[in-house]
């Protein structure tokens, strides 16, 4: 099994693409590894020294490492948990998801779905590839409300990402858009 390494914009953060599906559509994001109680890979990897959040995409996991420990020491043992988990044939998750809460006024039912066809089909991929995801939490009064995800919590351009560009794309295709803000999970 050939697992490639991909950099992200989040130096504290690499990609890992394993060659095979991860999660196919969902994703899932582990800060903690209280939190990542379901999920046997998300477990194995928080087992490492330094790992300090997982997140699970379509086709790739995303490892971050805190500080006082480096790339160079962390990423062989990386690839070796991935490799021992996707070689054993184990579940990359059990059981079922919590659906995450949306803050929607019923009445703006018609702007949400643009609001989310143009996360899906422009914002999401283009994240993906930097080894994050980006989720609707909300729209009220104008405002779209994102969590960042993977690579893209806690990296040091995602707020120029939601303002610059999220922000500007979703004013751009849907006038009733004010402003987007990060929210946390």
């Amino acid at each position: 099994m050939f697992i490639e390494t991909e950099s992200t914009p989040n130096p504290a953060t690499l990609k890992f693409l394993p060659g095979r599906d991860v999660m196919g559509e969902a994703t899932a994001d582990f800060a903690s590894v209280e939190a990542a109680g379901r999920s046997p890979l998300a477990l194995a990897l928080f087992g490492l020294p330094g790992v300090v959040r997982v997140f699970l995409g379509a086709d790739f996991v995303t490892v971050s490492k805190g500080e006082g420990i480096t790339w160079q020491a962390l990423k062989p043992q990386v690839l070796g948990a991935l490799m021992e988990h996707f070689v054993a044939g184990r579940p990359v998750i059990e059981g079922e998801g919590e659906a995450a809460d949306e803050d929607v006024d019923p009445a703006d039912a018609e702007i949400v779905a643009q609001i989310k066809e143009l996360l899906d089909t422009r914002v999401r991929p283009a994240v993906a590839g930097d080894g994050g995801d980006i989720v609707f939490r909300g729209y009220r009064d104008g405002v779209v409300r994102l969590h960042m995800q993977g690579a893209c919590s806690g990296c040091p351009s995602s707020t120029a990402t939601l303002k610059h560009g999220i922000e500007n794309l979703l004013r751009h295709y849907v006038p009733e858009v004010q402003s987007v803000e990060q929210v946390a999970a």
